[in-house]
């Protein structure tokens, strides 16, 4: 189904302020060993804000501090206090990755990304196998052992971040969304953090003409191995949804069946987000909402279950309470885009992806 100019611009603007959105929305509690699930139910309750339909509220000034002090970054995040979105990893990679197509087209190399990295990203604003990575080009090294070199965050979630740009950039071409992400994520991770990215990507590019979450879902699945740890956790978070168990139960479940990965390896927080996709059912705020609730990396988590929930449903069906706040500017550690417009950024994937159509 091909998609009119209008409609295709639109959900591409969905897709860029449902990432930004959905990771102020989680960026309060990014911390998934100490605000689980149920310490974010119960600060939401402190709060009177569930069920969750807006920004994180501010902290009470009656609440004890002890177990629910958020990020230091929460004055700029939280609902009341936002005048555009806060700098964040998970929205950098997303401009840095359409620079790097702007520049190098779709037949750019991972050399190429390592090259964008040093060129355009400060060392200090990288986190784990990225930062991992960059040491390693630094040092001489070309992939694939920037990724594999002294590298202990192999399979976590940082491939998983960048790949959104190469769904938008490819609408309803899932295979070739995942394979533009995998050249990426093979910089610095293996294994489930390259399939992660394969999925996340392609999971986007589906959105843009499947018409459910479900069946995205299901398309991304079809890009990796099925035999995978990714594959079978988010074939099992599909499961449980559709044998009618509840989201609590069904995050028990997949915690139960992730424990010791870690929060932020990839695995559990693909069930996450699989979960808040299914059981927010094309709900733009609900999708978000159950998906930060959901825990481990929330900021990611939510970045990308508002990137695809933004893209199913446009821009202009993304409630007003979660785009406003946004004031249509991005800070942003990428060199030369701080402070740039987020519908600018929409335009300019919008030309990649008709040029790539």
């Amino acid at each position: 189904m091909a998609l009119k100019s209008g409609e295709l611009a639109d959900r591409i603007l969905g897709g860029w302020t449902g990432r930004i959105a959905g990771n102020m929305l989680g960026k309060p509690v990014e911390r998934g060993d100490h605000w689980t699930p149920e310490r974010i139910d119960l600060y939401l309750r402190l709060t009177d804000a569930l069920p969750l339909t807006d920004y994180l509220p501010p902290p009470p000034a009656d609440t004890p501090a002890e177990g629910f002090e958020l990020r230091p970054e929460w004055p700029q995040c939280v609902r009341g206090r936002i005048h555009g979105s806060c700098r964040d990893d998970d929205v950098d990679y997303s401009i840095l990755g359409l620079h790097l197509l702007e520049t190098r087209g779709f037949a750019f190399t991972t050399e190429q990304v390592g090259e964008h990295w040093l060129l355009r990203l400060p060392y200090l604003q990288t986190f784990t196998a990225e930062r991992t990575a960059y040491r390693n080009l630094a040092n001489g090294l070309k992939p694939p052992l920037t990724a594999t070199y002294d590298n202990p965050y192999q399979e976590w979630i940082g491939a998983l971040i960048r790949a959104d740009v190469y769904g938008w950039a490819s609408p309803g071409d899932p295979r070739r969304a995942a394979s533009l992400a995998r050249r990426d994520a093979v910089l610095s991770h293996t294994g489930n953090g390259v399939y992660g990215a394969m999925w996340a990507a392609a999971l986007i590019a589906a959105a843009f003409t499947a018409p459910t979450p479900r069946t995205a879902l299901e398309a991304g699945l079809e890009r990796i191995p099925a035999s995978s740890r990714l594959a079978r956790t988010v074939r099992h978070a599909i499961a449980l949804y559709e044998s009618g168990v509840e989201w609590s139960d069904a995050l028990t479940e997949l915690a139960e069946r992730t424990h010791g990965l870690g929060w932020i390896h990839t695995v559990p927080n693909a069930a996450v987000l699989t979960a808040g996709l299914l059981y927010g059912e094309g709900d733009f705020t609900a999708t978000i909402a159950l998906t930060v609730r959901g825990g481990l990396d929330t900021d990611s988590n939510g970045a990308t279950a508002g990137s695809v929930a933004g893209v199913l449903c446009g821009a202009a069906a993304i409630p007003s309470q979660w785009s406003e706040p946004l004031e249509d500017r991005v800070r942003s550690a990428v060199f030369g885009f701080d402070g740039v417009r987020i519908t600018e950024l929409a335009e300019r994937t919008l030309r990649l992806a008709t040029l790539a159509g």
